[in-house]
């Protein structure tokens, strides 16, 4: 089993949904990186728009879940989902490293949150996929799974095994890759 899926900005897109719910099962954790359930008044609808069919999918992978909450994120949404989505940021620790998962329209690539060089930032908000390194820092944004921008196909990340990578969610093509150095 893999360490963690990451996701971004489902945005209640029922397809992309389903599809982030069979890909779970090979996961022992799924970081998601807010917008979950609304599109926002500047995104145009996803297809298959549908956050009420949304809710139970996502419900059904609370104790594997580990969110943060996005900009269209709200107390409403919170009280639908059985799992925290509340919190701006949030920390986790595996293979020695500190992951600091942020939605992005706060804490983002020009502005990170305090930390360690060797972490890993994990973010999304932009729906554009990135996996590089600055200053130390390894910045990766999984893209979104079902608002693309950029030219890039609806997206996930993983994180096993010291790699991270994205991939398209229509057909699991890996668009990018990237190792952590070893500590």
């Amino acid at each position: 089993m893999k360490e963690f899926l990451i996701v971004s900005d489902i945005h209640g897109a029922l397809e992309s949904t389903q599809k982030i719910v069979r890909l779970a099962s090979g996961y022992r954790h799924v970081i998601m990186l807010g917008d979950a359930l609304y599109h926002g008044p500047r995104n145009d609808l996803p297809s298959s728009y549908n956050p009420k069919a949304v809710i139970p999918l996502l419900n059904s992978l609370k104790e594997k879940m580990i969110a943060v909450r996005g900009n269209c994120d709200a107390e409403v949404d919170q009280m639908v989902l059985s799992f925290p989505i509340m919190s701006t940021t949030s920390v986790v620790q595996c293979d020695q490293r500190t992951f600091i998962m942020s939605h992005g329209h706060i804490y983002n690539e020009e502005n990170l949150p305090p930390m360690a060089e060797g972490s890993v930032f994990l973010y999304g908000h932009t729906h554009i996929p990135t996996a590089r390194k600055q200053n130390g820092i390894f910045i990766f944004n999984p893209g979104s799974a079902s608002i693309p921008k950029g030219g890039f196909p609806s997206s996930y990340g993983e994180y096993d095994n010291g790699i991270l990578r994205i991939s398209s969610l229509e057909n699991g093509r890996q668009l990018f890759s990237l190792e952590l150095d070893r500590n």
